[in-house]
């Protein structure tokens, strides 16, 4: 029996259009605001905390706090084989 990764449920996350284009800008490493990435998916700040609890519950995301900011960034992952 082969043991893949079960990429659908990231795959849905990923696949809605307000989830992936916030997702884009965080690609390069950067971190952004909730604020920004609303502003970056044409959706409002809650709307855009609901998809982002999702893909942090998911496990896709990591959240840090900086004053009185809150950023977002996507989590690191491994690059060894």
């Amino acid at each position: 029996m082969r043991h893949e990764p079960d990429i659908a449920p990231i795959a849905a996350l990923v696949g809605d259009p307000a989830r992936a284009a916030m997702l884009t800008p965080l690609m390069d490493g950067c971190a952004l605001t909730t604020g920004e990435l609303a502003r970056e998916a044409g959706v409002t700040a809650q709307t855009a905390l609901g998809h982002l609890t999702k893909m942090d519950e998911a496990g896709l995301l990591v959240r840090r706090k900086q004053g009185r900011h809150r950023y977002v960034a996507t989590t690191p992952r491994s690059t060894a084989n």
